[in-house]
């Protein structure tokens, strides 16, 4: 090639301005992110697992009403789920829990199983006729509550 047919390169400066311009707002942005206090979020600990592992449980035995609101919504399998990860929380961590952990993990276990049993006879009944299913003639009120409505 001749010298004369050699391409120029074009230099735009303007680029490296708009990059620090963004550079710059993105670093304020995190600036204002970092300042801001937390969304209200528990802390992460021990306390806060089985919470939320108890809040699945309590979930399916009957927490959540069915959206109709002709009765609560039942999710006995996610509930057993939730309860078993529990336990196996319970047998992973002896020896390594605080005496309170441990209690309150003991008491919550044993307060979700009964719950559990008790939920599952209520839902005996209720294929056995001893409460009215869902859309029968006698409203829920008459038969001692709502109808349980499993998924």
């Amino acid at each position: 090639m001749a010298p004369e047919e050699t391409p120029e390169i074009q230099v735009d400066s303007d680029w490296k301005a708009e990059a620090q311009a963004e550079k710059e707002k993105m670093a304020a942005a995190e600036k204002v992110e970092g300042d801001s206090p937390p969304r209200g979020l528990p802390p992460a600990d021990f306390k806060g697992l089985m919470s939320i592992l108890a809040s699945q449980a309590m979930m399916g035995l009957g927490m959540v009403q069915d959206p109709g609101g002709k009765g609560v919504m039942i999710d006995l399998e996610g509930s057993k789920f939730a309860i078993d990860l529990l336990d196996v929380l319970e047998k992973k961590t002896v020896g390594n829990l605080e005496e309170g952990e441990e209690k309150e993990l003991n008491q919550l276990l044993t307060e979700l199983r009964a719950r559990f049993v008790q939920i599952t006879q209520l839902i005996a009944e209720q294929a056995a006729g001893g409460v009215p299913a869902p859309g029968a003639d006698t409203p829920p009120e008459a038969a001692g509550g709502s109808p349980i409505i499993t998924p």
